[in-house]
């Protein structure tokens, strides 16, 4: 289950660990080998010149409350204390319509155990579609910068975030991101990554 991402030469310079946590838009769900998002976000930093090996233990069709099971097992599995740990669940707990106040509890108990731990977190957030209607979208869409500013956790607000909804750029399910989106994407996220690693300095 855990395992580090397709290896990209690794610059000079002290080794960040990272340990990306979600569902299938970390496992690559559609895509080929080496080719998710972890992956990406990794070969960029590494680009970059950061040093990093981010560990891949996302898992398709995970909601909120299987991550929550697993998360200390994910951690306790890692050769060492992670430098960061990147959060990315929520979207299956849409899909299922799941009560957002479950949603909350189960992010809260995972910012909990990292906490504890001493480990920061970067949430890459999700976000309710518009036809679930403004009630259950005002409750879920807070999740994570209520979370974020709590726990001090840096925010990447919406995973998809200019992504979705462009046909050339998602699956035909519409609902993960091709090659082409997961590129976009860790365009994006990357130097939120390099910002998060800035502050948790080695």
């Amino acid at each position: 289950m855990l395992a580090p991402v397709a290896a990209t030469p690794a610059p000079s310079g002290p080794s960040r660990l990272i340990l990306a946590f979600g569902d299938s838009l970390y496992a690559g769900y559609g895509l080929d080998r080496g080719q998710s998002l972890p992956d990406a976000v990794q070969a960029q930093l590494r680009r970059d010149e950061i040093n990093a090996t981010i560990v891949n233990a996302g898992v398709s069709g995970d909601t909120s409350a299987a991550g929550r099971q697993r998360f200390a097992f994910a951690l306790n599995n890692l050769p060492r204390k992670p430098d960061l740990v990147l959060i990315g669940l929520g979207g299956n707990d849409v899909l299922r319509q799941i009560a957002p106040a479950e949603t909350r509890a189960n992010m809260t108990a995972m910012l909990d155990e990292a906490k504890r731990r001493g480990i920061p977190v970067l949430l890459t957030g999700m976000m309710a579609p518009p036809n679930l209607g403004p009630d259950f979208a005002s409750q879920f869409n807070t999740i994570w910068p209520d979370l974020a500013k709590r726990y001090d956790a840096t925010l990447y607000p919406f995973i998809l975030d200019g992504v979705i909804g462009n046909a050339q750029l998602m699956q035909a399910d519409h609902v993960h991101p091709n090659r082409g989106g997961v590129t976009k994407i860790a365009a994006k996220v990357t130097p939120v990554v390099e910002t998060a690693l800035g502050k948790a300095a080695p």
